[in-house]
């Protein structure tokens, strides 16, 4: 598993960066000032940094500098800035890679996997995640039933990995908007309550006879292998 240090000082940007990180299998710790994300960075407590340049305390670009000279962990540097002045500094001052806001979750994990790559990082697989028979490679984005594949629409695998990934709780469909839509609002009920149907056509069950999917009314969907309910 792979530890992932955010440090974002914006709490909005913060808490949906640690959710879609998690959702993805990672450990992720976050610092919302330069000085707390420097701290932590340097002591070991992570693989890879995600550092915004605005901070409140001292500038992203002085973080960086600080930390390069005690710490060659990989940095992806998170800017608002696309001005290529900017990101040369980023890059000069030690950054191995960085993303221009705003920016989607998928598009951070790969910019983090790239630069675990690059510094032969090895603790760059995520786990498989299993659920009853149900078997979740989110590496190769495969799932099996039953020891079957089972063939998923894009939306559809990211719809099953994220409640895969939170079974047994009840994830709502706000939560699910945002993560699988990348939606921050509603009345997205519809499309979540289609793709539902789809997946759970696939895995041979059905709202009314539910075998992993079960609705919560008025509030979300709950995954749980059969034996639990």
């Amino acid at each position: 598993m792979v530890s992932v240090l955010i440090v974002e000082d914006d709490a909005a940007i913060r808490s949906a960066l640690i959710r879609s990180l998690s959702s993805g299998g990672h450990a992720v710790s976050s610092a919302a000032t330069g000085m707390s994300g420097l701290q932590l960075a340097a002591d070991g407590h992570a693989d890879v940094v995600v550092l915004d340049l605005g901070l409140p305390d001292i500038g992203g670009l002085q973080v960086l500098t600080m930390l390069r000279a005690v710490s060659d962990i990989p940095v992806v540097v998170a800017t608002a800035q696309d001005d290529e002045r900017v990101i040369i500094k980023a890059l000069d001052a030690g950054a191995d890679d960085y993303v221009v806001k705003p920016f989607g979750g998928e598009q951070l994990e790969a910019r983090i996997r790239a630069v675990l790559r690059r510094a032969g990082t090895t603790e760059t697989t995520t786990p498989e995640i299993v659920v009853g028979d149900i078997v979740i490679n989110p590496a190769s984005r495969e799932v099996t039933l039953r020891g079957a594949s089972i063939e998923l629409s894009r939306k559809e695998f990211d719809l099953l990995h994220l409640l895969a990934s939170r079974a047994g709780e009840v994830v709502t469909k706000r939560e699910i908007l945002a993560d699988v839509w990348r939606q921050a609002y509603g009345g997205g009920d519809r499309t979540v309550d289609v793709h539902l149907s789809w997946l759970r056509r696939k895995l041979g069950e059905t709202a009314a006879e539910p075998v992993y999917l079960h609705s919560v009314r008025g509030v979300g969907v709950r995954m749980s292998p059969p034996d639990a309910g």
